[in-house]
């Protein structure tokens, strides 16, 4: 990383934590780096803790394009946005040291709100109904009427988020190379009068996908964006597509999205 000086730590405010984050300043400082307290002059942000705070990292940060985004795990599990342990030091130097490091990008989705909201998320956007009731959507593809969904409600997954909730629903696990997005039902309600499409699908990442909240007292929908909860008090219409922002993180040898699926789940 010779070009890449200027570094941020991100972590949860913990004395163990500062405690483990102290080790790494010094790490850092022994290789010739900055160490910088505002993301804004960062050009390598450091996420310490496990794939949820590196998901936080990227939002806190605002998605930035021209930064290397690196986790470091503190976790004993594996973890896939994360590709250092904090305590194999070794591994950590060789990555400051190495001036062939590659980097690897992450396709992010974009989420507009009634037209007027915007934000994005590197693993999945969900939502779904805050009563005890049938959630009911309009599902359109580039303008054109899909499906009426019911049920519990929906998640819209990228190919790295493909391993998170979308799993969870049965979804597949898509190859982060292939531009697209994922949907996946909760609990969708299939019987002779209503009828859904009952499997996750993939689109394009050229493609549109529209919700349309059916106004029935399901107006104030909870929406999640990766792990953090969106607080938006009326909703009629949501529009999803693959956006232009890619997240960038190191790319160490033996260690491919691959590798980490099979690491992780086999």
């Amino acid at each position: 990383m010779p070009n890449r000086r200027n570094v941020y730590f991100f972590y949860k405010d913990h004395p163990d934590m500062k405690e483990k984050v102290a080790s790494l300043h010094k790490l850092a400082l022994s290789q010739d780096f900055n160490i910088v307290t505002d993301y804004n002059s960062a050009n390598i942000i450091a996420s310490i803790g496990g794939d949820g705070a590196f998901l936080q990292a990227v939002r806190k940060t605002g998605f930035r394009e021209d930064c290397l985004y690196v986790g470091i795990s503190t976790l004993d599990s594996p973890s896939l946005y994360c590709d250092f342990h904090i305590d194999d030091t070794d591994q950590i130097m060789e990555a400051m040291a190495n001036e062939k490091v590659e980097v690897r990008r992450y396709p992010t989705i974009e989420v507009m709100i009634d037209n007027q909201t915007s934000f994005y998320c590197l693993n999945e956007f969900s939502i779904r109904s805050p009563i005890i009731k049938t959630f009911v959507l309009d599902v359109f593809i580039d303008d054109f009427h899909f499906e009426t969904f019911r049920g519990d409600g929906m998640v819209v997954a990228t190919p790295t988020g493909s391993t998170a909730y979308n799993k969870s629903l049965r979804g597949s696990i898509v190859d982060p190379l292939l531009p697209c997005l994922q949907v996946s039902e909760m609990a969708s309600l299939n019987n002779n009068r209503y009828r859904t499409l009952g499997s996750s699908f993939i689109l394009s990442g050229e493609r549109k996908l529209t919700l349309g909240v059916v106004q029935d007292g399901n107006e104030h929908p909870t929406m999640g964006m990766d792990n953090e909860a969106l607080s938006i008090q009326h909703v009629e219409k949501i529009d999803i597509q693959l956006s232009g922002k890619q997240i960038k993180t190191v790319k160490l040898k033996d260690n491919s999205f691959w590798e980490k699926v099979k690491r992780t789940f086999l």
